[in-house]
């Protein structure tokens, strides 16, 4: 491949990273929100975020994405396929993400709870300096996992006309009609995007527990 190609590959990993990047960092949150929510139990509303989860999560991205960006001209709404592909993308994480987070608040000990309000902690304090730097920890590894899995999912974001990484080795196929050399320069990429994820994860693990000891 000549640079020409390379750096139609490098523009579309780009593409592929920052609009991944923009879904997990909303996703991750928005989780948290969601798990807190129905950790409160709120009649109807756990219900609704229950069935919203459900759905998010057996729908495959592609049809997702596409019912987005198809809906939404009937609605009235002139969405930018960026934006399409975001939402698609936060929808379908903020799911998996919520999962993650209730199952930790679920198993954290209650133990420390108690403990922290008996010394006179508000719930707020307690949930901000104690449970949720311990939950993040745990919960971690599962995090992690999801936003590999969210970057590998993310080319069916290409069908709805995004140029991200998968859709430009297409391009560059149907020009020199050499298929492999692109498919094997994207897949190196995306094994680099998520090397670096792991590796966040292992300095995120290691000052963690530097802090704790």
């Amino acid at each position: 491949m000549d640079s020409t190609a390379w750096s139609m590959l490098l523009n579309g990993a780009w593409v592929t990273l920052w609009i991944s990047g923009v879904s997990i960092a909303l996703g991750v949150s928005l989780g948290l929100i969601i798990a807190l929510i129905r950790s409160a139990k709120i009649p109807f509303v756990h219900q609704v975020l229950g069935l919203y989860i459900s759905i998010a999560r057996a729908t495959p991205l592609v049809t997702l994405v596409l019912f987005i960006f198809l809906s939404a001209p009937t609605l009235g709404i002139n969405m930018d396929r960026s934006i399409a592909g975001i939402l698609a993308l936060t929808l379908n994480t903020t799911a998996f993400n919520a999962e993650i987070w209730r199952s930790a608040f679920n198993n954290f000990s209650n133990d420390q709870r108690e403990a922290a309000l008996a010394v006179g902690m508000t719930p707020g304090v307690y949930f901000r300096r104690i449970m949720l730097p311990q939950i993040v920890i745990t919960s971690l590894p599962s995090l992690v996992n999801e936003m590999s899995f969210l970057i590998k999912g993310s080319p069916a974001i290409a069908v709805i006309g995004i140029v991200d990484l998968t859709r430009v080795t297409n391009r560059i196929s149907a020009v020199t009609y050499e298929p492999l050399p692109p498919i094997l320069a994207a897949g190196a990429l995306y094994m680099v995007i998520i090397a670096a994820l792991v590796w966040f994860q292992r300095v995120a693990e290691c000052k963690a527990n530097r802090l704790a000891m």
